[in-house]
C-alpha cells in the first residue's frame, strides 16, 4: 500500500478576522486538519488582516484559512490576500468559510483566493482541498526548485 501523505506536514494558520466573536467554527476546522495531520497554528479572536498576514509569513505557513460570520469579508479577505502578495507570499493557498453569499464567493475567487466554504460544509471536503492544492503546489515547487 502506498502512503499518499505529503512528505512533510502542511502547515495551516486558522484565523478570525475582524470583530467577529464567534469561534466555534474556526476551532472545529483546526482540530479537523490537526487530526488529519496538518501542522495547526491559531491566532485566536479579532485579527487585524496585518497580522494575519504578518504571522502567515513568520511561520512560513501554506495555507491561511479564515473564519467569518461578520459580513466584512469582502474587506478582511482581500487585504490578506494583498499584504501576502506584497510579502512575496503568493505561493500560499488563502481560503476560509462562513456566511459568505455564493456571488462574494464567487468574486474573491475572480480576486485570487482558493475555494470558499459555507456552513454546513464536510471539514472532509476542506482537508481534501488543502491536500490535493498542497499536492499540486509542491509538485510545481520542486520541478522549479523553489520551497
Amino acid at each position: 500500500m502506498t502512503d499518499s501523505s505529503p512528505m512533510r506536514p502542511i502547515r495551516v494558520l486558522i484565523a478570525k478576522p475582524g470583530l467577529d466573536g464567534h469561534d466555534r467554527g474556526a476551532k472545529v476546522v483546526a482540530a479537523a486538519l490537526r487530526d488529519a495531520g496538518m501542522e495547526v497554528i491559531y491566532t485566536g479572536l479579532h485579527q487585524i488582516p496585518e497580522l494575519i498576514a504578518n504571522a502567515a509569513v513568520q511561520e512560513d505557513v501554506d495555507v491561511t484559512g479564515r473564519a467569518i460570520l461578520s459580513g466584512a469579508h469582502m474587506t478582511l479577505f482581500p487585504r490578506v490576500l494583498d499584504l501576502l502578495r506584497e510579502a512575496g507570499r503568493d505561493d500560499v493557498l488563502i481560503t476560509g468559510g462562513g456566511i459568505i453569499p455564493k456571488e462574494d464567493m464567487e468574486e474573491l475567487q475572480r480576486r485570487g483566493m482558493g475555494k470558499l466554504f459555507g456552513p454546513g460544509t464536510s471539514t472532509s471536503d476542506l482537508v481534501d482541498y488543502i491536500r490535493e492544492w498542497f499536492e499540486e503546489h509542491e509538485g510545481a515547487g520542486a520541478r522549479s526548485g523553489e520551497r
